[in-house]
Parts: structure tokens; sequence; C-alpha cells
């Protein structure tokens, strides 16, 4: 159980640009990515750098959500309504009111501690099922000063999580799509919340794009056609889990069920314009790098030869030098308070 610091659509294209935790590359003993991937195959040394990478990419989403956050912890958590534990309005009472955030499928950490900083008074845990990552979690934070707030907890999702005790927020990106109960998964962390808690679960949103329809290269359409086999990964996956549910995922309503009430949704962009930095390009090299690996079975040849030209860093018309590569993507969160 882990979401790689990652945002991206949490469905089958996670591989393509979501490379990897809070990535996209979900990573637990029974389940990787879009398929089943044993964890004792992966080299978090390469991986790891990888995925904390996808994260700081994804840099503006968390800061916007984390933002919207707040908002709605200074409405009814800090004393503006029904189950409030400050007694201000502003958001000095707000970062008074969260004591401890939970960050579940946090990955290398990245999301952990923006969320040390947008709630400078809380204890953060880092909860991932890698220890590998936990460990880049903590060197990120003693790096950015936050050693003494933000600490890590080695657990799977839900079974791992009975030792962490309550929280008055709860953040998990890309994890719960992992696990085959994603319901229960939901009432479990639910029942973690301390009165006036918030959940906020990061799943769903748009497919992120990051070339134009005609590249000029292979058949025009080749993001839609990478979407189309990521769909199939994911769906074999998903019926792959343990413990597997075939339910609509319908998150208010996973939340309503786990007794959580005033549900709010929203949705955030990510828009970084052509020409994107180097990191960037990077990120989304390795994306497409991760989707051959996957689903290089299920792709035709002239697909392939073109990803093979993307990919290559020499190559004039790969994504490390062409000048139209951009990033858009939309991820959504949804949210709901404890009684």
């Amino acid at each position: 159980m882990s979401n790689h610091d990652n945002p991206g659509h949490g469905h089958g294209n996670d591989a393509v640009v979501d490379t990897a935790h809070n990535d996209t590359a979900h990573h637990d003993s029974t389940h990787h990515d879009s398929t089943h991937i044993d964890i004792t195959h992966i080299d978090w040394e390469v991986l790891g750098p990888l995925l904390e990478r996808g994260a700081e990419v994804q840099t503006p989403f968390f800061e916007a959500a984390t933002a919207w956050l707040r908002e709605l912890l200074t409405d009814t958590g800090a004393g503006a309504g029904p189950g409030g534990t400050g007694t201000g309005t502003g958001p000095d009472s707000v970062r008074r009111s969260v004591r401890r955030v939970l960050d579940v499928g946090s990955g290398p950490g990245v999301t952990s501690c923006l969320l040390a900083h947008a709630f400078p008074a809380a204890e953060v845990v880092a909860v991932d099922a890698t220890e590998a990552l936990l460990a880049r979690t903590r060197e990120r934070a003693a790096r950015l000063g936050l050693g003494d707030r933000v600490r890590t907890h080695l657990a799977e999702l839900p079974g791992g999580l009975d030792a962490l005790g309550g929280a008055d927020l709860i953040w998990s990106s890309k994890a719960l799509h992992h696990v085959g109960d994603q319901r229960g998964a939901v009432a479990a962390l639910a029942g973690h919340l301390r009165p006036g808690g918030l959940l906020a679960v990061s799943e769903g949103g748009l497919t992120p794009r990051f070339l134009p329809r005609d590249i000029g290269l292979g058949r025009p359409g080749l993001q839609s056609r990478l979407d189309a086999v990521g769909e199939e990964g994911f769906a074999e996956m998903r019926a792959a889990l343990p413990d597997a549910v075939d339910d609509i995922e319908d998150w208010p309503a996973f939340l309503a069920d786990a007794g959580l009430r005033t549900p709010r949704t929203r949705s955030f962009l990510v828009d970084l314009p052509a020409p994107l930095p180097a990191d960037a390009r990077e990120h989304i090299r390795a994306g497409l790098i991760r989707s051959m690996e996957l689903y290089g079975d299920r792709l035709d040849e002239d697909d392939l030869t073109t990803l093979a030209r993307l990919t290559d860093p020499d190559d004039a018309a790969g994504i490390t030098r062409r000048p139209d590569v951009f990033l858009l993507s939309a991820q959504t969160v949804h949210t709901a308070r404890a009684q």
C-alpha cells in the first residue's frame, strides 16, 4: 500500500506520467503500479529517487490541496461549526487545532513534509509499506528541518494501522485503489479520526497529457492508446488483489458509509506549459519507459518504435529535447469529517 507521492490519474495510466508514490509506482508485497509486481524484485535505490522527483513535479497540486484542507479545517475544525476543536477562525487557530496528521501511503515523503509545513503545530506520521521509502522520508524531513515533527510508521493498509492512534487529519493519495476492499479501507481510516477530524482521499481525476495528438512520429493518438492499455492493466490489477470487491468507485459514498459527514470534492489542475524544465521531462520519460515495461506486449511495433525514440535522450524527437512537451493533469480529492 502506497501512493508514492504522485497524484496523476488513479487508474491504469499511473505508469505513464505517475512514475513513482504520492508515484506512480504503488508498492507493497502483492501489488505495484498497474500489474502484479513482487516487491522483492524492485530496486528501490533506482525507483526511490524517481518517485521523489515525480512527487516534486506535482508539488503545485499538493500545495493547492493542502491549502484547501486548511480552509476546510478552519471552517469547522477551528470553532466555526459543529465538531470544532479550536477557539478561533483564522489561520493561527487552525494551526493550533491540527495536532496530528497521518499520510497513509506516503512513499518518499514529499507530501508528508508539505503537510508538516501546512500544519506547523502538528506531528506528521508517514505511513508506508516499504522501509526504503520511509528512509527517504526521514532523510527528506531532516534535510528540510522537519525531523522533529515528521516520523514514519511501517504498515500495510488496512491491517497494519491499529497501532497508529488517532489523528485530526488523514491524507491518502493513490493508495486505496491498491486495496481489494476500497470501501473497507476508507472505513478503516475513518476509524482513526479524532472528533471533528478530516479524512482526505485523493483518487481519480483526468488522465495526464504531455504531448500533442500528432507528434510527427508514428500514428497520431499515441497517448490515447497508452490510456487504453493502462485501463486494461488497472482492471486486471484490481481483479487480482486479495479480497477484491467489485464495487462502484463512488468515493463520497464510501466516506458516507464510514459514518463521516459534510462531504466535499474538489479537483486541482497542474498546468506546466512547454517548454518543460529538465526534471519534469525526466519524470515523463521515466513514465514512458515504465509503460513499455508494463504494457509492451499490448502495443504494436509502430507504437513501440515511437516510444523507443521518445525515451532516447539522444534523439532530437525524444522527450528530453523536443520543444512541445508539456504537463497537464487534474487530480480529485474527496473529503469528509468525523462526528
